[in-house]
């Protein structure tokens, strides 16, 4: 028998188990509906649940696999990464998609333990052509594309 308490796993299922069951708790006052007529509360409460039960088949597990320790918390990346998503948040409405989505990629790519610009501009522009493809003309969602001052 291995020691869950401090393993990946048993804190991984703990984690996934909480969020799913978050989920199903703040989807209960929506109208359910039904699978072929989804209500708001639907896909939150069946996802949440699903989340939950691989949560607790992860946790299960950690009683019997030793998925190793947790290792100690990496602060600047997790602080970089939020920030881009903030920054990308406070940038889309006066600078555009194109901006923001920069400011996001470059910004989140410093997080990582190395960072290659080349693999960070083709991520940005893989992202962008995506992004203007399914969301703007796709979609025909009203965001903005670049900063006003482009824009005659």
């Amino acid at each position: 028998m291995v020691k869950a308490t401090g393993s990946r796993d048993f804190w991984a299922g703990l984690m996934f188990m909480a969020f799913g069951l978050g989920f199903m708790v703040l989807a209960r006052d929506y109208a359910m509906g039904s699978a072929v007529r989804m209500g708001p509360a639907y896909f939150p409460t069946v996802l949440g649940g699903l989340l939950a039960l691989l949560g607790a088949i992860v946790f299960a597990r950690s009683f019997f696999l030793d998925s190793g320790r947790v290792p100690r918390w990496a602060l600047r990346p997790l602080i970089l990464i939020l920030l881009s998503v903030l920054l990308f948040a406070l940038a889309l409405r006066p600078l555009g998609l194109v901006v923001a989505t920069a400011i996001l990629v470059f910004a989140g790519a410093l997080g990582g333990h190395e960072f290659r610009t080349r693999e960070a501009t083709l991520l940005y522009v893989v992202l962008i052509v995506f992004s203007i493809l399914v969301f703007y003309k796709g979609l025909g969602l009203a965001f903005q594309l670049w900063p006003h001052f482009l824009e005659g």
